[in-house]
């Protein structure tokens, strides 16, 4: 206990804030602490897919709570706002939760005549060339297709930034297509080649984008490879200029394997596994296997799965080294991805002392994250506290729902194997996991959804662990009410499905502040 200044801990501040004192109840019963806009806002961004149903929210409830609350932030502090969105989709990885917190924060601004402030969110949320036809598409299917002006500027910012080449090969498509965009925003092109590629868009979504301006090198390319006939195209696989051709016409794996018609080959994805992005690599690891590439090859991709730099600019989520594990026929990716999961969680911190883990493995926390994936809150939770035990100095590891058990695990051993040793465990009983296993520890962390039942005393989860001693509440999945007190002294609360907020353990720790992730 005595490693830390405890008087300068009960002093540190931090972003999620709540009221001290029960308001209301937990979807489970116990006594839920409210929070304010901004930290409610926060919480449920980090963890909201958009049109998703979870445990205790239905897919609309959850969305309609999320329209209101950006709204009425927006309203109140539209810096603040701009600067969430904008690191919600750059650094968090939340692309559809950063569309419509932009979209529903200038909507509610203009209702009130607000000026100023708006443009800078739209394109704050926009950071890949699908997007603006996403956002469009959004306000379309709620507002109408009429465009107020900070709407249209800020696509048309986003567009200018983002539109080339390879992005019209690998996005135009959807109801709102890059001619679309392009028609409704009209975005002043930054290049006199920019310019013939917004035209040529418009052509090809109005049937008429047959002739490619000379300036496009690399749609004139892929045009030539599509008109070769079907039965010499995979041929062409075996030249040895086959990776520079496909390269220069912007072919990706998608596109790749329509053009072949006809089984994906260990030649196929030789030749094309070079100009694939990171995360297309992750996807498809088991194809890769099926299809038999070499070790020579593979050895290549592990190498770029496990490289550092490649992870953090790949804003992948943890989480997706978890499926690709598991979806993985081969061992000879279980390091690589071990190595990459490790990268992906370089914000988790090296927690000195000993450290109390409680990672909540109730049935509420098996919903799945999304529709598409097989991965669930509690899967998050697992690789969150296992990380965090894995780095401490000294750390209890333990899972809790009814009941509680311990999950054992070794120095230096792998995530990935001891996220296998979690189980399901019923209930949210919080306060007695808490209860039965504080011993002393220098500070306690718990990853749950913070459901906490109400349970036979009716205590606060965390009131057995003394007041000088922090806990720090994780939380994935962004229920309106928390399961206690959060944002001074020594109660805190964290929220995400990316490591990022970690970083500010050691901060409050130190005595300082930690404010907002951005």
């Amino acid at each position: 206990m005595a490693k830390f200044n405890r008087s300068r801990l009960a002093g540190a501040l931090s972003a999620v804030r709540s009221r001290s004192t029960p308001t209301a109840r937990t979807h489970e019963g116990a006594p839920g602490h409210a929070r304010d806009p901004k930290s409610e806002l926060f919480l449920l961004a980090v963890s909201n897919m958009v049109g998703e149903q979870t445990f205790y929210e239905g897919a609309d409830e959850r969305d309609e709570r999320f329209r209101t609350l950006a709204g009425q932030v927006a309203l109140d502090d539209p810096d603040w706002t701009a600067r969430m969105i904008g690191w919600l989709r750059a650094d968090a990885g939340m692309r559809s939760a950063a569309v419509v917190a932009a979209a529903e924060g200038v909507r509610a601004r203009l209702a009130e005549r607000r000026a100023g402030g708006n443009r800078p969110m739209i394109a704050a949320a926009l950071r890949r060339a699908d997007e603006p036809g996403e956002l469009l598409a959004y306000w379309h299917g709620r507002y109408g297709r009429a465009l107020p002006q900070p709407v249209k500027r800020g696509v048309a910012d986003a567009v200018r930034r983002l539109y080339g080449e390879r992005s019209l090969i690998k996005y135009d498509g959807g109801d709102f297509r890059f001619g679309d965009v392009i028609e409704l925003t009209h975005p002043r092109p930054r290049t006199p080649w920019q310019g013939d590629l917004f035209r040529h868009a418009i052509d090809r979504r109005h049937g008429r984008g047959g002739d490619i301006p000379a300036s496009l090198a690399t749609l004139r390319a892929r045009a030539e490879l599509l008109a070769l006939p079907v039965d010499e195209r995979r041929a062409l696989l075996d030249r040895p200029d086959a990776e520079r051709v496909l390269a220069d016409a912007g072919m990706t794996w998608e596109s790749l394997a329509g053009w072949i018609q006809g089984p994906l080959s260990a030649a196929f994805w030789e030749r094309i596994i070079p100009s694939m992005g990171y995360f297309a690599l992750l996807r498809n690891l088991r194809n890769f296997d099926q299809a038999g590439v070499s070790d020579e090859v593979a050895a290549r991709v592990a190498e770029r799965l496990g490289d550092r730099e490649q992870v953090a600019r790949s804003r992948v989520l943890p989480m997706r080294f978890l499926a690709a594990y598991r979806a993985a026929a081969s061992l000879r990716w279980a390091w690589p991805l071990q190595r990459a999961l490790d990268a992906s969680l370089a914000n988790v911190p090296a927690l000195p002392g000993r450290t109390l883990v409680l990672v909540d493995r109730s049935g509420s926390m098996f919903g799945r994250l999304s529709a598409r994936s097989d991965l669930t809150s509690a899967d998050a939770a697992a690789v969150f506290g296992a990380a965090l035990a894995l780095r401490a100095e000294h750390a209890d590891l333990v899972q809790f729902g009814t009941g509680h058990a311990p999950v054992p695990f070794r120095r230096r051993e792998s995530v990935l194997k001891v996220v296998e040793r979690f189980g399901s465990l019923g209930g949210t009983n919080t306060a007695q996991a808490v209860r039965d296993n504080y011993r002393g520890h220098d500070r306690v962390v718990i990853v749950t959804d913070e459901q906490a039942w109400w349970g036979s005393r009716g205590e606060e989860p965390t009131r057995a662990v003394p007041q000088q001693v922090p806990v720090y509440t994780w939380n994935l999945v962004g229920y309106r009410h928390g399961h206690g007190p959060s944002g001074a002294g020594t109660r805190h609360t964290f929220g995400g499905l990316s490591d990022a907020a970690f970083s500010m353990i050691p901060l409050i720790e130190a005595g300082r502040n930690a404010d907002w992730p951005f």
